[in-house]
């Protein structure tokens, strides 16, 4: 009799421990909003024209997942920036000018990044897709309008603002901060043809007969502080 009142008591006591350790640990998962803003360079690289990199602005908002328990947090962002770049070009046809146009173009993007932690979330690796819907390439000099662009015969440098204006990106970079601060680096480069839409237009590129292709690359470095 006692031997089986003992079983039985072992029999509950390995239950009653198997139950208490075999619970999963609750983690406080942290959500955050952050406001950013900061500096970008941006060209559009391409074997059609001669192109120069610009600086501009950048600035937006990011909603944050902090999961502690994972080696990534997660993170939805909103980015609004204003951007230039020079294209080479002249006065005269056919001669190669040494004037640089220089073009403004706004985008609004939407990414959704996974953020690697390197140390903690002190320091992470930043990387994910990108939505992008930028403006035409507008002049922001009007005077200019009429200039050749260098590699062709006829083409004006009006005659290329019309460039494609949904587009999809990549964005790799790093981040690091404490607290409420952090200071990031992205560098975002276009998958998708940026200036596809000017072969639809039945522009005047004389003998020169290549396809429009072009991929934007833009590197920001901004601060954000979060909440």
């Amino acid at each position: 009799m006692k031997f089986k009142q003992y079983t039985l008591l072992v029999a509950l006591t390995m239950g009653f421990v198997t139950l208490c350790f075999s619970q999963h640990k609750t983690y406080a998962i942290k959500n955050g909003f952050g406001i950013q803003g900061g500096i970008t360079q941006f060209d559009i690289i391409t074997d059609n024209f001669e192109t120069v990199t610009s600086n501009g602005w950048i600035g937006g908002m990011s909603a944050t997942v902090d999961i502690p328990h994972k080696w990534y947090n997660m993170s939805y962002n909103i980015q609004f920036s204003e951007n230039y770049v020079e294209i080479f070009g002249g006065t005269v046809a056919s001669v190669p000018g040494i004037e640089t146009i220089e073009y403004k173009m706004f985008t609004a993007q939407i990414a959704l990044l996974m953020h690697v932690k390197i140390i903690k979330s002190f320091l992470t690796i930043d990387l994910g897709p990108m939505l992008q819907y930028n403006s035409e390439l507008e002049l922001k000099n009007e005077d200019q309008e009429n200039y050749f662009i260098n590699n062709y015969d006829a083409l004006l440098a009006k005659d290329i603002v019309d460039i494609s204006k949904f587009n999809v990106n990549g964005a790799i970079g790093v981040s690091a901060g404490i607290s409420h601060f952090r200071l990031k680096a992205q560098y975002i480069y276009g998958f998708t043809n940026i200036l596809n839409k000017l072969n639809d237009q039945n522009l005047d590129v004389g003998t020169n007969t290549k396809k429009f292709s072009g991929n934007q690359s833009m590197l920001a470095l901004t601060a954000m502080v979060t909440f």
